[in-house]
């Protein structure tokens, strides 16, 4: 195996000084390697500026993308107020950076984007990892887009100042919000998605009565709050405020579609009573509530794990990116890191671990289907590499099966 992988994290005053002891760490673990791709979860905290800057101070050209996050997830855990970075390492990839302005104004741009992207070279062998902004800019509208493209296309959105709606994307040294940062990977790496989540539905169903853009207005014909007190108890005004109005992201709809339901969640309550979403609903649509719990979410941990390996198709699992919603960090609240935990029951406990919570995640679509957009979910991205037998191991079989035929 010639791929090598290292994760660094560090808790620090401000970004650049946790940015550069973080790499600093990786580098140290990756030896004499020469870093192929550096994938960078930090703070929200943190300035992303300066975050970039650091870590390219030590990298260089090293291609690099990056998002924001509540916390970082490495393989020791939830760390708060720090920067994780992990390094890929491996004669037989090549991997660059992009950096789209434009994400929040227009998905359909930003997947022509992505298309012209993915015919930058003839090679067969790649694929494009990306982090976008989790606040602003239409995912959904960007997967449909992006029907049909030859390529797969795996990505978080971040998460970031609930305050303000303000997130935070890398690419190199550049860094700010409403973009998108893509790498484009080619060459002997595999990468295996998987997804799942833990919430099901309790039996409360609504009916989308008035919607527009990514506000839901009106459930039942009354403001969306109200729906939601009556179930709750709590008075309709207090869900526009903290912390109810954050605290929301624990009750996704589950949308009717005749088979599945599709999982939308509210990024908050405004203070008109309607929800806040990232994905636009449309009037008329049936949708229950959905609850989760810590068992029923460790155990959705552990199976998009275990599809994540299987997707690898043999490959040995050499590093785990794990982009857990939101609402995960809050269900967890007091099991800090168990979701990390559960991914490492299937993967092992040796495994290199970087990852985040973010605001939804893309995963690769069948066939020809669009990317899926998920809110809710849990997305284990784990990076492998297909042994390519050398002339010396060859020789040895062709010996052994001469050996075996003259047995014969």
């Amino acid at each position: 195996m010639t791929l090598t992988t290292a994760v660094g994290s560090a808790q620090a005053f401000d970004g650049r000084e946790a940015g550069i002891q973080a790499t600093h760490n990786a580098l140290k673990q990756l030896g004499e390697g020469t870093p192929s791709l550096a994938i960078i979860v930090t703070s929200r905290y943190y300035d992303a500026k300066e975050v970039a800057k650091s870590i390219n101070s030590l990298l260089g050209d090293t291609p690099t993308i990056g998002l924001s996050s509540a916390s970082t997830l490495t393989q020791e855990g939830q760390i708060k107020n720090s920067v994780a970075v992990a390094l890929l390492s491996s004669p037989d990839i090549e991997a660059t950076d992009h950096w789209v302005s434009g994400y929040a104004q227009s998905g359909r741009e930003t997947a022509s984007l992505l298309r012209e992207l993915a015919t930058l070279t003839d090679k067969e062998d790649k694929q494009i990892l990306f982090f976008a902004d989790g606040f602003n800019g239409d995912a959904e509208q960007m997967c449909l887009a992006l029907t049909g493209t030859p390529i797969s296309i795996t990505g978080g959105l971040s998460s970031g100042n609930p305050h303000t709606g303000v997130t935070s994307q890398i690419a190199g040294i550049q860094a700010g919000s409403g973009s998108l940062a893509a790498a484009l990977i080619e060459g002997n790496l595999k990468i295996g998605v998987g997804s799942d989540h833990g919430w099901r539905p309790v039996g409360s169903q609504f009916r989308v009565t008035r919607s527009r853009g990514f506000w839901i207005r009106t459930l039942d014909g009354r403001p969306a709050s109200e729906a939601y007190s009556q179930l709750f108890g709590y008075p309709a005004r207090d869900w526009g405020f903290p912390p109810l109005n954050y605290l929301v992201r624990l009750y996704p709809l589950g949308i009717d579609q005749g088979q599945d339901l599709l999982v939308r969640s509210p990024l908050r309550v405004e203070a008109d009573g309607s929800f806040r979403m990232n994905a636009p609903i449309r009037d008329g649509v049936d949708a229950y509530l959905l609850t989760g719990s810590p068992a029923t979410c460790l155990e959705a941990a552990q199976r998009a794990a275990q599809k994540a390996r299987l997707s690898l198709e043999g490959a040995k699992p050499k590093l785990a990116l794990i982009l857990a919603d939101i609402s995960w960090q809050m269900l967890l609240k007091a099991q800090a890191g168990a979701e990390v935990r559960a991914v490492q029951d299937i993967l092992g406990a040796d495994i290199p671990i970087i990852g985040g919570y973010t605001l939804g995640q893309v995963t690769p679509g069948k066939d020809e289907a669009p990317p899926d957009f998920l809110n809710q979910h849990i997305t284990v991205v784990v990076f492998g590499e297909e042994e390519k037998e050398d002339d010396t191991t060859i020789t040895i079989k062709k010996s052994a099966i001469r050996k075996k035929l003259a047995e014969e």
